[in-house]
């Protein structure tokens, strides 16, 4: 069952970010994700307007997902960003409706 990394960002230094940026599609792809939505137009429509950046990746289980988020390629990336460039909420889910009915 494919699984979803959701990512809600801020970017305080642009430059430095994109040392992550640069290096993460690639990170991705080894993981086999694709990336079905990153930086484009939003509207938030409720909520809190703390995030100007959105992302959402694909990958074909949570498993993937989980493995690329903690693989040593991302983690070495991430450290740009956790290094004061910029402030990331992510999230990874299952797709499918779990909801009990």
């Amino acid at each position: 069952m494919p699984a979803y990394w959701i990512a809600r960002a801020k970017i305080n230094d642009p430059v430095e970010y994109k040392r992550y940026t640069d290096r993460v599609p690639a990170i991705i792809a080894q993981h086999g994700g694709k990336v079905l939505a990153r930086g484009g137009r939003y509207r938030i429509m409720e909520g809190p307007e703390t995030f100007h950046r959105f992302i959402v990746i694909e990958f074909p289980t949570m498993e993937a997902a989980i493995g690329c988020f903690e693989s040593d390629a991302y983690r070495e990336a991430a450290a740009f960003r956790r290094a004061g460039a910029g402030i990331v909420e992510n999230v990874i889910v299952e797709g499918g409706d779990a909801t009990p009915r």
